[in-house]
């Protein structure tokens, strides 16, 4: 573990000289740590979530020294050693977070197929109504869909506090509206439109709505797991080198479950949406991942780039109309005629889901990322 120079992730200044013992101190300068970090030591399934706290208050593997320990995780035992814990008939905290896993999982996956269900239902409702109605039920569809992610979501391992994760989803839900109308908004304004309405992708809609299920199965994967080597490692470095290749497989695991859900709707509905989907659906689940384990803000950052590219495209074409501007919407005007329209979503998103994929490689390998998951 390398030192560290600046504040922690919950902003504690870092700890170097505060945190060793001082020479004329007490004999057992680990019991005044002990008393400084009791709650944190309490709460602790495992040495290692120790250690994390510990790292993240500042304490390093020099500070470690001066307590007569090689490094932080050797300290991390001992302070986890001397807390009395209780015991239940099935051993120590065995049988509590047992029962904790099964209620939580039957409090988020029941609701996890609703967005999908929500937007079947407003697909055969738009296509069977004329006239006024249409648009009316595709805006009640649109809100009943908000309101069944937000039900999916709220309880399951992709929960994010609420101010955390307001920039994820407002992002987020410009980038799904721009997957289910965008590119044929696009296409009309680059041929001189649009004369009126344009029409939706059902297709987009539905796929990556049914993308939920794997996404919430992933990440719940991704999060026992990743508990269980923490637990299991002999220290952080060693729980760094598990955790990257447990991310990239879970992570492969989910685009696999999406393009199943991408390829079951486009054979329903038609249409030629996959690889923008593809890349949509794994920029917002890499965004909500990196939100459910403290890291909102750069997953926000990474979205809005991305929904600025998308509405900066089209304000490009619109604005390539006026007088003197017309080199302005050319560039994207070409690329539309030669790729298509769905060429720009599908490279800003993944351009955008690398980006994001290369942050939580980074971050999600730190063991302070998984202390409360």
């Amino acid at each position: 573990m390398s030192d560290l120079t600046s504040a922690g992730p919950d902003g504690a200044r870092p700890v170097k000289s505060a945190e060793a013992p001082r020479r004329g101190g007490p004999a057992d300068p680990v019991k005044a740590l002990l008393h400084r970090h009791r709650e944190l030591c309490e709460r602790a399934v495992d040495p290692l979530e120790i250690a994390a706290g510990l790292e993240a208050h500042g304490v390093t593997d020099r500070t470690a020294a001066r307590f007569r320990h090689r490094d932080v995780f050797a300290l991390a035992e001992e302070l986890y050693a001397r807390v009395p814990r209780e015991t239940t008939q099935d051993g120590p905290e065995q049988a509590a977070p047992a029962r904790k896993l099964t209620a939580s999982i039957a409090g988020w996956a029941p609701w996890a197929p609703l967005p999908g269900v929500v937007c079947v239902l407003t697909a055969v409702g738009a296509r069977a109504a004329t006239g006024a109605l249409r648009p009316a039920l595709v805006l009640i569809g649109a809100l009943a869909f908000v309101a069944a992610l937000t039900l999916a979501l709220r309880r399951g391992p992709l929960r994010a506090a609420p101010r955390a994760g307001l920039a994820v989803r407002l992002c987020g839900g410009w980038l799904m509206a721009y997957a289910i109308g965008g590119d044929a908004l696009l296409a009309d304004a680059v041929r001189g439109g649009p004369d009126g309405g344009w029409p939706l992708d059902p297709a987009a809609a539905t796929g990556l709505a049914f993308a939920v299920v794997p996404g919430l199965w992933c990440a719940h994967l991704f999060s026992v797991r990743a508990r269980r080597e923490l637990v299991s490692s002999r220290g952080l470095a060693e729980f760094s080198g598990r955790s990257r290749p447990l991310l990239l497989a879970t992570a492969a695991l989910f685009a696999a479950g999406l393009a199943a859900s991408l390829t079951l709707s486009q054979l329903a509905y038609g249409g030629e949406s996959f690889a923008k989907c593809l890349a949509l659906g794994m920029l917002l689940w890499l965004a909500r991942l990196l939100a459910a384990h403290g890291f909102a803000r750069a997953a926000a950052k990474v979205l809005a780039a991305a929904a600025g590219a998308e509405l900066l495209a089209l304000c490009a074409v619109f604005a390539g109309r006026l007088p003197g501007l017309s080199l302005v919407g050319r560039p994207v005007a070409t690329a539309v005629q030669n790729w298509g329209a769905g060429a720009l979503p599908a490279a800003v998103c993944g351009a955008a889901a690398l980006a994001l994929l290369a942050r939580a490689a980074a971050v999600l390998a730190r063991a302070t990322a998984h202390r409360d998951q």
